[in-house]
């Protein structure tokens, strides 16, 4: 028996254990999905079994970048502007002081620990801080989506949740991308280095011609086979071009979402197509990331533990003083942060985009505490979610 067949055999086989189990976990806990494909691909990896070769994962970097960048465009779809247009401004703004808090708190403990602890010099904390920073402001919407399914989308704490998912998402993708923007390796054979400003431009423009030009030749189209060719083209081109230049992937397709969402006419269509692509692409990036995770040192416990814990607290400390500070303590609660806690699949678009650059300051570092993150908070998001909304006042409003 040949090895792929032996390998596809080995897959296929942990797949449907793994699969069954977190089946079973998911209906007996109301786990949401995930975890398992992450911990497959920890398993299958160089790092553990290696059945999954260090040089099979080098030939998937474009599968990897597309769905890096796949996840970019389904963030960006949720911002349509005249749907964001009829939601209170109050939700926005609490949506946006947590989010910035968790980016700066964690930024600036994470980069206080590696500057002191791991002894880097300042001006290469900067791009790691920024990134892990990045990586605590993603909060997954899978569990919250859950309890919207029961409660209704109507109940002001849902609401604050969904809006508070895409705003988190929304500030990630933005720090991630800057921060690539602003630490950028000079190009070996330009004359002359572009700036930190040139490096943002060139980023957001790869994302506006991309959208631009897919709506001028694709913007009309309402089958679902030739718009799934269309929006990967799109996907692929804007996502390839920013990686080969050492940029982020999922900057420019979140702007290609926005733009296509908010210019086409089969903007209905193109969200179902995204929908349905999201998850078997997630999940594709997670055995991915799995196999690619580095297993050997122990020097990133102590930088992946005070991530973690400084994550949490920031999430609770920001989601509060986001309410309190616009008067919602009373209709969301205290604790509503915790329905935050949970990461997702742009943690892991984050943390595996920052690791395919091997010669960014500790990738390793980076990448581990987004899996790590993952990991801990896939199985219990839905029940933090469910703990806040049993616990807010459903009857009041914002």
């Amino acid at each position: 028996m040949s090895a792929p067949l032996v390998l596809v055999l080995v897959v296929a086989g942990a797949y449907l254990a793994a699969h069954v189990a977190f089946d079973w976990l998911g209906r007996r806990f109301m786990v949401v999905s995930g975890a398992e494909y992450l911990l497959l691909g920890i398993l299958l990896g160089p790092s553990v079994s290696g059945l999954i070769a260090a040089d099979v994962l080098g030939g998937f970097a474009p599968v990897m970048t597309l769905a890096i960048g796949w996840v970019g465009a389904v963030v960006g779809a949720q911002f349509f502007v005249p749907g964001l247009a009829r939601i209170p401004g109050v939700f926005f703004r609490i949506a946006l002081i947590e989010a910035v808090a968790s980016l700066a708190v964690v930024s600036a403990t994470v980069g206080l620990v590696l500057h002191r602890f791991v002894e880097m010099p300042l001006q290469e904390v900067v791009l790691p801080a920024v990134s892990l920073g990045a990586v605590a402001t993603a909060s997954a919407p899978a569990g919250i989506g859950l309890i919207a399914r029961r409660l209704g989308r109507r109940d002001p704490v849902v609401r604050q949740l969904e809006v508070a998912t895409a705003v988190d998402a929304a500030v990630a993708i933005l720090a991630f991308g800057l921060a690539l923007s602003i630490v950028h390796p000079a190009p070996p054979a330009a004359p002359r280095a572009p700036t930190a400003t040139e490096w943002a431009v060139i980023t957001f423009a790869i994302g506006v011609v991309g959208g631009a030009l897919f709506h001028l030749f694709f913007g009309g189209e309402t089958k679902d086979d030739r718009l799934f060719v269309s929006l990967a083209g799109a996907v692929i081109l804007v996502s390839g071009a920013a990686a080969s230049l050492r940029l982020s992937p999922l900057l420019p397709a979140f702007l290609v979402g926005a733009i296509l969402m908010n210019t086409s006419r089969s903007r209905h269509e193109i969200g179902q197509v995204l929908a349905k692509v999201e998850r078997p692409l997630y999940f594709v990036l997670l055995v991915f990331a799995g196999a690619a995770w580095p297993a050997e040192g122990l020097s990133w416990i102590l930088p992946v533990i005070v991530f973690l814990a400084t994550r949490t607290v920031a999430k609770l400390a920001g989601a509060w003083l986001g309410a309190a500070v616009s008067e919602g303590l009373s209709t969301l609660g205290p604790g509503w942060g915790r329905a935050l806690l949970g990461q997702g699949g742009l943690a892991i678009a984050i943390g595996l985009s920052y690791r395919l650059h091997d010669d960014l300051p500790v990738p390793e570092l980076v990448f581990t505490a987004a899996l790590v993150s993952v990991l801990l908070t896939d199985v219990t998001q839905a029940y933090f979610a469910r703990s806040v909304v049993r616990t807010a006042s459903p009857e009041e409003v914002i």
